[in-house]
């Protein structure tokens, strides 16, 4: 892989390449004077297996860098106190005014805004800050290619992004042999106003969750994708991936659809009774949890 790493003045971007480099990583320079970025990937590209890090200098570099699959981005920033005391600069504006030219007039800030892993390097030890760094978990091959959970997982999300029920978007994909058979997300049954519009009174009362739900006119994700799909679509090789733990009424038509593992993401109020249910029935229940992505919090 090639590690690039950005970041702010201050914020520990030459010793998280010294990190890297402790590890393993093969330093490449790209500074004008040095590689250019075209260089790099000619370098890097029949060794992709190997591990190399670069400081990214410009979104020219980034950019270039990007097109490669085998390429990941990590950026850091720091508190502007806490930056300024590592730098040993005496003068606190002429600090500020440096790092705000490296933000703003230097594409610093459309360099960290494509960044895929954001770090915060509040540390008081480089230890500590290395501790982070490790528990990232870089070189996790997810991180660049997706696996087939990470690869549908994100279809659900996506399919999600769709609904605009007032309690919580939901978005599901049914799957078989590795093939996307159907979507779904939740929503007001066609010809029904949508549920951001009042279609639906119970969601747009504000109930707790699982109260009402005999009241509710918003159709699942599940069922969605269950009713697009149709039982001569699925089998027993299916897998339902959704980014929210199936409800109780859910679960029972997953059941009844010969779906055999259902893989979600987020907890719901009725995890228990669906995992009960599911069990009952012989259908393999798990989360996803993937390696965390964007603002890393450690």
């Amino acid at each position: 892989m090639l590690l690039g790493i950005s970041g702010t003045v201050g914020s520990g971007r030459h010793e998280a390449v010294n990190y890297f480099v402790s590890k393993g990583f093969k330093l490449l320079q790209c500074d004008g004077s040095t590689q250019s970025v075209a260089d790099i990937i000619d370098c890097v590209t029949p060794r992709w297996r190997e591990n190399f890090v670069v400081l990214i200098h410009s979104l020219e570099q980034l950019i270039a860098a990007e097109r490669r699959p085998f390429f990941l981005h990590l950026t850091l920033d720091a508190p502007l106190s806490l930056r300024f005391e590592r730098s040993g600069s005496k003068d606190l504006t002429q600090f500020v005014q440096a790092s705000d030219k490296r933000v703003f007039q230097e594409d610093g800030a459309r360099i960290f805004s494509r960044a895929q892993v954001a770090l915060i390097n509040g540390f008081e030890t480089i230890n500590k800050f290395e501790h982070a760094l490790e528990t990232l978990d870089i070189e996790n091959p997810t991180r660049m290619r997706p696996d087939w959970d990470a690869y549908f997982m994100t279809i659900a999300d996506l399919a999600a992004q769709r609904s605009n029920c007032m309690k919580r978007r939901v978005g599901c994909v049914v799957v078989r042999e590795f093939r996307v058979v159907s979507t779904g997300y939740n929503g007001t049954p066609r010809g029904v106003p949508n549920c951001n519009q009042g279609g639906c009174k119970r969601c747009n009362s504000a109930q707790k969750s699982g109260a009402g739900l005999d009241a509710c006119l918003c159709l699942h994700a599940e069922e969605n994708a269950l009713l697009e799909a149709g039982r001569d679509r699925l089998g027993a090789t299916s897998v339902l991936y959704c980014n929210t733990c199936p409800c109780l009424t859910c679960s029972i038509k997953i059941i009844q659809s010969g779906i055999t593992e259902v893989i979600y993401s987020q907890k719901y109020s009725m995890d228990e009774q669906t995992a009960a249910v599911f069990k009952q029935a012989g259908i393999h229940l798990r989360q996803y949890h993937p390696p965390q992505q964007g603002l890393v919090s450690v």
